[in-house]
C-alpha cells in the first residue's frame, strides 16, 4: 500500500490491528509531530456504532482511559478517530504469554481498570464490552480502557448489536445473557471475570460453544478462586467472588465501589502506621515533682556535710563557707538560727536568696545559682536534729526546719574540696 495521509495530516505507517468493524494504524501527526493511532471504519461496518464510540471517548478524560484526539472523515468519506498511541500491547496479549500474574501486578492492573470504570460510571457511561482485548498498556505499564463501541450513554443505545453477544461471551454478565438492560453492575461482573483470570490463569467458565458459555454465565455458579488456586491472595479472591455474583444487587455497585474495596493499591508494605500515642498526662505531671525532690535531696545532703565539717580540729586553719539560715517559725520548738564563725578577713555572705562561697586560699570564686526573686512557700517537714559542735552557741539540741527551696544552690552539690593549710 502506498503511503496514505488521512485528512492531509495523519500519515499511516504500520497496521496495529484489524477486525470486521475497523482497522487501527500507527500514524504520524504531521502538524503536532507526534505518534498517534488512527482507527478507520471498515466499509461495511455500522457507522452509528463508530460515531457512538467517538462520542463516548470524547466525554471522558482519565489516565486509565484511552484519550481521543480527533474525529472526522477521510477524503473518500470514511469516518476515522485519532487516539493516543499505546505501545505496551493489550492485557489479552499479556495473559496469553504468562498467567496467572503475581499479586502486585494483579493488584496494580485491577486498580487501573477499576479507576477507569469509576470515571466512566460517574458520567453515566456503561462500557458493556469490557474484556482483556480492550485493555491496553502505555509505555509505563499503565492499563487503559479502550473501545467504547457498544457503550451505553445514559438511556440511549440498543441492548446489543449483531455479533456482540457471541464475540464476548466469555465476559458477558448474567443480565446481558438474559436479554436484560446492562448497568454499571454489568461492567463489574466483567471486571470479576478478568480478575478471576488474572488470579488463576483461566476463565471461570470455559466451553468451545459460545451459546453454552452464555448459558453458564446466566445460570451456573462460578467456582471459587481458592478452589482453582489455593495460594491466590485472599482479599483479591474475595473481590473476584463478590463481582461474579449472579444477582447484580449483590455485587459492588460500580467502578467506584471496586476501587474502594481494592484500597487504591494500598498493601501492608506501603501502609503508613499511626504515630504512637503521647505518654499519659499523669506521668508528665510527675516529672517536675520528681526533679524537685531530687534537687531537695542533694541540697539536704550538701547542707549536712557543710554543718558536720564545722566540728574539726581548732588548730587547723581550714576556712569553712559562711552559712546563714533565716529563722522559720514552726509549730514545734523554737527555731534558733545557726551560724559558723568566719575568719576576720572574710566578708559575711549577704542574707539574700542566693548563697556565695568565698575561700581565702583560692583565687577563683564559684558562681552561685540565683533563685527567682519571688519567695517560694515554706515547706513543712519533720524537725531535724543537728549534731552538737563546738561552734554552735545555742543549746546543743536545736531544731530547725528544712531549708526552703530558695536556699538551695547548685554550688552545694558540687563544692570543691576545701584546702587545709598545715600548722
Amino acid at each position: 500500500m502506498a503511503e496514505e495521509v488521512i485528512a492531509g495530516r495523519y500519515r499511516l505507517e504500520e497496521p496495529l490491528g484489524r477486525g470486521s468493524m475497523s482497522a487501527v494504524w500507527a500514524a504520524h501527526d504531521l502538524e503536532l509531530d507526534r505518534r498517534v493511532a488512527v482507527k478507520l471504519l471498515a466499509p461495511s461496518a455500522d457507522r452509528q456504532r463508530f460515531e457512538r464510540e467517538a462520542r463516548a471517548a470524547a466525554s471522558l478524560s482519565h489516565p486509565n482511559i484511552v484519550s481521543l484526539y480527533d474525529y472526522g472523515r477521510s477524503e473518500d468519506g470514511r469516518p476515522y478517530m485519532v487516539l493516543e498511541c499505546l505501545t505496551g500491547g493489550s492485557l489479552e496479549d499479556l495473559l496469553r504469554e504468562r498467567a496467572p500474574l503475581g499479586e502486585a501486578e494483579t493488584r496494580r492492573t485491577a486498580v487501573d481498570i477499576a479507576a477507569g470504570l469509576a470515571h466512566a460510571h460517574e458520567r453515566g457511561l456503561v462500557h458493556r464490552d469490557l474484556k482483556p482485548a480492550n485493555i491496553l498498556f502505555d509505555s509505563e505499564g499503565r492499563a487503559k480502557i479502550a473501545d467504547f463501541g457498544i457503550a451505553r450513554m445514559g438511556g440511549t443505545g440498543t441492548l446489543t448489536e449483531a455479533g456482540t453477544v457471541l464475540g464476548t461471551a466469555s465476559y458477558l454478565s448474567p443480565e446481558q445473557a438474559a436479554g436484560l438492560p446492562a448497568g454499571p453492575e454489568s461492567d463489574v461482573y466483567s471486571f470479576g471475570v478478568i480478575l478471576f483470570r488474572l488470579l488463576t490463569g483461566r476463565l471461570p467458565f470455559e466451553s468451545s460453544n459460545a451459546m453454552e458459555l452464555v448459558r453458564m454465565h446466566r445460570d451456573d455458579p462460578p467456582p471459587a478462586v481458592a478452589d482453582v488456586r489455593p495460594e491466590a491472595p485472599a482479599a483479591l479472591a474475595a473481590l473476584a467472588g463478590a463481582a461474579l455474583a449472579k444477582d447484580p444487587a449483590a455485587r459492588p455497585a460500580d467502578g467506584g465501589a471496586l476501587l474502594a474495596q481494592l484500597g487504591d493499591g494500598e498493601t501492608e508494605a506501603t501502609r503508613i502506621l499511626p504515630a504512637p500515642p503521647p505518654p499519659p498526662a499523669r506521668r508528665r505531671r510527675l516529672l517536675p515533682a520528681a526533679a524537685a525532690a531530687i534537687v531537695l535531696l542533694i541540697g539536704g545532703v550538701a547542707l549536712a556535710l557543710a554543718l558536720t565539717r564545722g566540728g574539726g580540729d581548732d588548730a587547723g586553719t581550714t576556712t569553712e563557707p559562711v552559712l546563714s539560715l533565716p529563722s522559720v517559725p514552726t509549730a514545734g520548738p523554737t527555731t534558733v538560727p545557726l551560724s559558723t564563725t568566719a575568719p576576720e578577713t572574710e566578708t559575711a555572705a549577704p542574707t539574700t536568696t542566693a548563697e556565695t562561697t568565698t575561700r581565702s586560699e583560692a583565687t577563683t570564686t564559684e558562681p552561685a545559682t540565683t533563685a527567682p526573686t519571688t519567695t517560694a512557700p515554706t515547706t513543712t517537714a519533720a524537725p531535724t536534729t543537728l549534731p552538737t559542735t563546738s561552734t554552735i552557741v545555742p543549746p546543743t539540741t536545736s531544731t530547725v526546719a528544712p531549708p526552703t527551696t530558695t536556699l538551695i544552690t547548685t554550688s552545694a552539690a558540687t563544692t570543691a574540696p576545701t584546702t587545709t593549710t598545715g600548722p
